[in-house]
C-alpha cells in the first residue's frame, strides 16, 4: 500500500443537517488503481458521504483530500481530477452520444477529437456514438456517462449505483470496463451500491458504513475472513464422529461435516479420522460471501 499514491482521504467527516447527525466521524482512503466498495444498509449515510467529497454538500467538520488539495480550502484544484457519476448520468436524448460528449468537451480545457474518440473506444460505443441517445439501452447510456466522467482524465472516478436498473449483459460489461479503467488507466475508483455480489466481484477493497459511522474497511478477502475458519470434512461416514473429534462441528449428512478451527488444528483432526479408520476424501474452508460477512457485521441490515 505504501507504493501506492493516495488519491482521497476523508477524515473525521461529520454532517449535520438541524439536530440530526447523518454522518458521524467517516475515515475513507482510496490509493492509486483501488476500486472501492461503499456499501451499508439504505440510510447509512453512503450519498452523503459522495456528496460531501464531491463539494455538493457543506461539511460540518473534518476533512476531504483529493490528490493532496483540501475540498474547502482548495476546490478548483481538488476536483479538477475527480469524474462522477450521480445517479443517472445527464445525457440530451434528442442528441447523439458524439454530440453529447462534445457539449461535456467544452466544460473542460484542450479537449479535442482525439480525446473524444479515444474515450468513445475505451467505453466500446464506436459503432454507436453517432446514433441518438433515444436510441440507447440503459447499459449504452451508463458507458457514455462514464465516457463524459473521463474526458478530462481524472485519477479518481466516483460513481453513485453505476449497475442500477442494468441487465446481466450490461452488469457484465460495466465490471469489465471499470477493471480496465483501473488497471490500465491507473484510475482510482469509489463505487456506491447496493448490488453486494457485483461489489464482490469488481472491487478490492471495501468500506462498510452503518448509521453514519465506518464499521470496517480493509481489502475485500480480510472484511469477508472469519475470525476462525469453517471446515468442511467429506469422509466416508460420520455416524461415529462425535466420540473421537472433541472440536465442536456440525454434521451435514451421512458424508460430511463442518468444525470452526484456527487452521494450525485441522491436520490434529485428520490424524484423529484416520486413526479411527475414517477415510477422508476432501477438507475445505468454506468461503464468507461478502453478503454474509455485511450482515454479520451489521446485525442483519438493522437501522438504528
Amino acid at each position: 500500500m505504501s507504493e501506492q499514491a493516495l488519491i482521497l482521504k476523508c477524515e473525521n467527516l461529520h454532517k449535520k443537517i438541524g439536530k440530526k447527525e447523518i454522518l458521524k466521524g467517516v475515515n475513507v482512503a482510496i490509493y492509486e488503481s483501488d476500486i472501492l466498495g461503499l456499501i451499508g444498509p439504505n440510510g447509512a449515510g453512503k450519498t452523503t458521504t459522495i456528496k460531501l467529497i464531491l463539494g455538493l454538500q457543506n461539511i460540518t467538520s473534518g476533512s476531504v483530500t483529493i490528490n493532496g488539495h483540501d475540498i474547502q480550502k482548495d476546490f478548483t484544484k481538488a476536483i479538477s481530477k475527480v469524474g462522477a457519476i450521480i445517479e443517472n448520468p445527464d445525457l440530451y436524448l434528442y442528441l447523439t452520444g458524439f454530440e453529447n460528449l462534445k457539449l461535456a468537451a467544452n466544460l473542460y480545457p484542450g479537449i479535442d477529437k482525439k480525446r473524444i474518440d479515444e474515450v468513445v473506444k475505451l467505453v466500446g460505443l464506436e459503432n454507436r456514438i453517432h446514433d441518438k441517445i433515444s436510441k440507447y439501452s440503459l447499459g449504452m447510456r451508463q458507458r457514455l456517462g462514464i465516457a463524459q466522467a473521463i474526458l478530462h482524465k481524472p485519477n479518481l472516478l466516483i460513481l453513485d449505483e453505476p449497475t442500477n436498473g442494468l441487465d446481466p449483459e450490461g452488469i457484465k460489461q460495466m465490471r469489465d470496463l471499470l477493471k480496465m479503467l483501473a488497471q490500465k488507466e491507473k484510475m482510482s475508483i469509489l463505487i456506491s451500491s447496493h448490488n453486494l455480489a457485483e461489489i464482490e466481484t469488481l472491487c478490492n477493497k471495501v468500506c462498510i458504513i452503518q448509521n453514519g459511522q465506518v464499521i470496517e474497511t480493509s481489502d475485500l478477502e480480510t472484511v469477508k475472513k472469519e475470525e476462525h475458519g469453517l471446515y468442511i470434512f467429506e469422509v466416508d461416514s460420520t455416524k461415529q464422529l462425535n466420540t473421537f473429534v472433541s472440536q465442536e462441528n456440525h454434521i451435514l449428512n451421512d458424508n460430511e461435516f463442518t468444525v470452526k478451527v484456527e487452521k494450525e488444528e485441522v491436520p490434529n483432526i485428520v490424524q484423529t479420522l484416520v486413526e479411527n479408520h475414517v477415510k477422508v476424501y476432501r477438507v475445505e474452508e468454506e468461503k464468507m460471501s461478502l453478503e454474509d460477512a455485511f450482515l454479520k457485521k451489521t446485525g442483519g441490515n438493522i437501522i438504528d
